[in-house]
């Protein structure tokens, strides 16, 4: 599917919203739903094309995402929310490893499909500014409970003291997105699991103080 319209979609004559004015939610389901449905159709997404799906005016479209980017990242992470806060003043290990696993099978099971998830995944390697929009507006919020309970690691002085958190994240969440994007295994295989729970053993033995 090629992205068209990338980039600000917002005219001169396109009003946004103002501080104060309310939000008509059901107005963003509309835009939102349409833009799924092209995305899960393997349909071109144009402005033009979620106007006519959705029945939203163009205006109200630019009020809400006056770039058609930042509009695409928020339908791609529908049925993602953001986990938890980790406890990480018991078992610290237990705790982090329990939340990268179970990140991704609360998204599974909140009806965030392999199928969408691949779709996300050719989308935002396709283009470098969906991808850059979708890091900022959706995946770095996903990081911070386990980032936090990292850096309550080392305040502990369970982890090491020199320890870069958003390195160890990256290598933790790179384990499981390698047994889906480059094995092309499923999540829930054991299999897959195995393999990520002996990957995640090496990582945080590196990790520790």
């Amino acid at each position: 599917m090629t992205i068209a319209d990338a980039g600000t979609v917002a005219d001169a004559g396109a009003a946004r919203r103002g501080p104060g004015r309310p939000r008509d939610e059901e107005i963003d389901g509309q835009i939102i739903a349409a833009t799924l449905a092209l995305i899960d159709a393997e349909a071109e997404v144009t402005v033009s094309r979620i106007v006519e799906r959705s029945g939203v005016s163009r205006a109200a479209l630019y009020r809400r995402w006056p770039a058609l980017t930042t509009l695409v990242a928020a339908a791609l992470d529908v049925g993602r929310t953001v986990p938890p806060a980790v406890d990480a003043e018991g078992d610290l290990q237990a705790a982090v490893m329990g939340a990268v696993f179970g990140d991704s099978a609360a998204a599974t099971a909140s009806g965030y499909s392999e199928v969408r998830f691949r779709h996300r995944i050719r989308l935002v390697m396709a283009d470098r500014a969906l991808q850059k929009a979708y890091w900022r507006s959706h995946v770095s919020r996903r990081r911070v409970p386990v980032e936090a309970a990292l850096r309550r690691g080392i305040e502990r002085g369970i982890l090491r003291a020199d320890l870069d958190v958003e390195a160890c994240f990256d290598a933790m969440a790179g384990v499981a997105y390698y047994q889906l994007v480059v094995r092309g295994d499923r999540f829930e295989e054991p299999e897959s699991q195995a393999r990520m729970k002996a990957a995640l053993d090496v990582i945080w033995c590196g990790m520790l103080a």
